[in-house]
């Protein structure tokens, strides 16, 4: 909800980060793999109790993940390759919080695997539905919007991070948006495709 409605107050930012990378002849693909490393980064810190760090650095990867598309997007350069690494780049930065969590808090373990299922179901209704829609958006495909974006699971997953006493229920919330989410995509599915 907050990439879709709140993207408009953070572009400046965004768009002064694309041309710093521009000048310094960043491609977008490289810029992914910068997210992707740092993102990764950030559940090792969960892991070794350095939570502070491990959120600072989850939020930098944040940044950088939107800023490869606004570099591709500046130089004409989008491409389908691009996009696939994009959104598998962000899955496996989401999955290293988790792990990294997981592996430290051991009795959470069921929670956060609850939390890894429902985002299972939610991205596989977004994507299926993103390759069989003839709409396409700012990106290179049909980019449906709902409760749960990426903005609002760093915000849930930060909070997962520092709050780590209350990490079960901050687990379970984040999941029941995320399924929330699921059926709010696949409604909006129903309508879109089956005409």
């Amino acid at each position: 909800m907050l990439d879709t409605y709140g993207r408009k107050y953070v572009d400046p930012l965004i768009e002064k980060v694309a041309v710093f990378f521009i000048k310094l002849k960043f491609t977008a693909n490289t810029i992914t793999k910068i997210a992707f490393f740092t993102g990764i980064f950030s559940g090792v810190l969960a892991y070794f109790q350095k939570e502070l760090l491990a959120v600072a650095v989850l939020w930098l990867s944040g940044l950088l993940d939107a800023v490869d598309g606004q570099v591709a997007r500046c130089q004409k350069n989008t491409t389908a390759w691009g996009t696939l690494m994009d959104i598998t780049f962000d899955r496996i930065v989401e999955l290293s919080v988790i792990i990294g969590l997981g592996l430290r808090f051991p009795d959470s373990r069921i929670y956060l695997l609850f939390l890894s299922s429902t985002i299972i179901i939610s991205m596989t209704i977004f994507l299926t539905v993103g390759a069989l829609s003839e709409k396409k958006g700012m990106k290179s495909f049909y980019y449906q919007a709902g409760v749960m974006e990426r903005t609002e699971g760093f915000i849930l997953f930060s909070f997962m991070i520092v709050f780590n006493q209350w990490l079960n229920i901050i687990t379970l919330i984040y999941a029941a948006l995320v399924l929330f989410t699921a059926v709010q995509r696949l409604c909006e599915a129903k309508e879109l495709l089956d005409k």
